[in-house]
């Protein structure tokens, strides 16, 4: 039979991961999250058998799932440049590993990271795919700057080499990357239907730089700041994180006990919706929204390894708890009876403004301090006149806004809240944006483009 490729995406980390089904009812599974469940349970529904998992590298926006599966029957493969601690075999550059009747080729194509394999695979001697990880990705190429700035470059110029050596495949070849439009793990990206190696040739813009120096002038142009929880994946990802299996489901605490856990380091995180949090909230709770990308802004501000605590509603435990150990944040616990229950313990409750943005521009001229905290990036396509610009980042990184007085915005209003959660535990008087840059624009106000 002619192999089955399956994509299996995760909205919450903008990454796909793949279960390849082939003939004699076997499944081989490439970069799967260390939530395997979705993996097996579509094993089961086709009535395959996954017999092997492959990384194309070692992961730092999220922990694999090789050594799940591997603890399950599967043989886990890495690349030769890694160096796990638990059961695997690794492949090297040009070997091929046979499943059934199909060949999947391992390709060196360092620059994202020095270890990086793609994976071509081949049937009857025709390449039918290739899954790039994070090489070669939709009109782009994944960044190089995850181990520090003395590699940046290097490694920059070996994705040079990589992503041309990967455009030199067959113009049918289907093209599979892991990270997708949205992961911070990306210089550039978009989203593309059914993409192949010939239409990525014709259309990703890095594909038609000839020159090396220029491929590396544009593709360090897109770095952008990235989540701080991405440097401890890697290495936990190495030594092998405690089976997702295992994991004991979160313990569920009194008012009383949540604040005795918070005077002893813990993070209280607020994860209902923002208006919600704005009206009413337990003091010094940070403001993280339940949403798809709840997983990355939860390893940008909650320091790795700390205990979480999350008050969010009944229904969205399990998948908030799903996501947080999706990258590693494995001591959680959730708040009994939520806003009513902390109120009703006599515990400190805080609140902040919600303004509209004819409010805020009302504000700003009366002295207020508009604060942009989205990303750089973002600011070459829009500016609000005279506001001042903190990425989110920074001021998770401690950086201090430039008055005392602030109306924090972004692009929606979430990340936002997050900010002025943190600069409310430090003494500031803020308010939040609601509906941030897209609502000022909808309300017809001044922008620099």
């Amino acid at each position: 039979m002619t192999p089955r490729v399956h994509r299996l995406h995760d909205e919450s980390l903008a990454n796909t991961s793949y279960l390849v089904e082939v003939d004699g009812g076997h499944a081989v599974t490439i970069d799967p999250p260390r939530d395997v469940d979705r993996h097996l349970a579509l094993a089961d529904r086709r009535e395959v058998e996954i017999v092997a998992t492959l990384d194309t590298h070692v992961h730092a926006d999220y922990l694999s799932g090789a050594r799940e599966l591997a603890a399950r029957g599967a043989d886990a493969i890495v690349p030769s440049g890694s160096s796990p601690e638990w059961p695997h075999r690794t492949i090297g550059a040009d070997q091929p590993l046979a499943i059934g009747d199909a060949v999947l080729r391992a390709i060196p194509t360092p620059g994202h990271t020095p270890e990086h394999l793609a994976y071509a695979l081949e049937v009857a001697g025709r390449t039918e795919a290739v899954f790039t990880g994070g090489s070669l990705i939709l009109g782009g190429a994944a960044r190089t700057d995850l181990l520090g700035a003395d590699h940046t470059d290097e490694l920059a110029r070996a994705q040079f080499r990589s992503v041309r050596g990967l455009a030199t495949l067959p113009d049918q070849t289907a093209l599979h990357p892991t990270h997708g439009a949205g992961s911070f793990c990306l210089a550039s990206a978009v989203d593309v239907v059914n993409p192949t190696i010939g239409s990525e040739r014709a259309t990703n813009p890095l594909l038609q730089i000839d020159d090396e120096d220029a491929f590396v002038a544009a593709l360090r142009e897109g770095f952008g700041s990235f989540p701080t929880y991405y440097r401890h994946l890697q290495s936990l990802n190495e030594a092998g994180p405690a089976l997702f299996s295992t994991l004991p489901d979160p313990p569920v605490l009194t008012p009383e006990e949540v604040a005795t856990r918070v005077a002893g380091g813990a993070w209280l995180v607020d994860a209902r919706p923002i208006h919600d949090w704005s009206i009413a909230h337990p003091a010094d709770a940070i403001s993280i929204e339940f949403r798809p990308a709840f997983a990355s802004w939860l390893g940008w501000v909650v320091p790795f390894g700390a205990p979480v605590i999350l008050l969010v509603a009944d229904k969205h435990r399990g998948e908030a708890m799903r996501l947080a150990r999706r990258i590693g944040y494995d001591d959680l616990a959730f708040l009994d009876g939520g806003l009513d229950a902390w109120r009703a313990s006599g515990l400190p409750v805080a609140s902040i403004d919600e303004v509209t943005p004819r409010e805020a521009l009302d504000r700003q001229h009366a002295g207020a301090t508009l604060l942009d905290v989205r990303q750089h990036s973002e600011l070459a396509a829009l500016r609000i006149p005279g506001a001042a610009h903190l990425e989110l980042g920074d001021i998770i990184a401690g950086a201090v806004p430039p008055a005392a007085e602030l109306i924090a915005f972004c692009g929606h209003g979430e990340r936002s809240a997050s900010a002025a959660s943190l600069l409310e535990r430090r003494g500031f008087r803020v308010a939040n944006l609601v509906g941030g840059t897209s609502a000022w624009i909808d309300n017809g106000l001044p922008v620099e483009r």
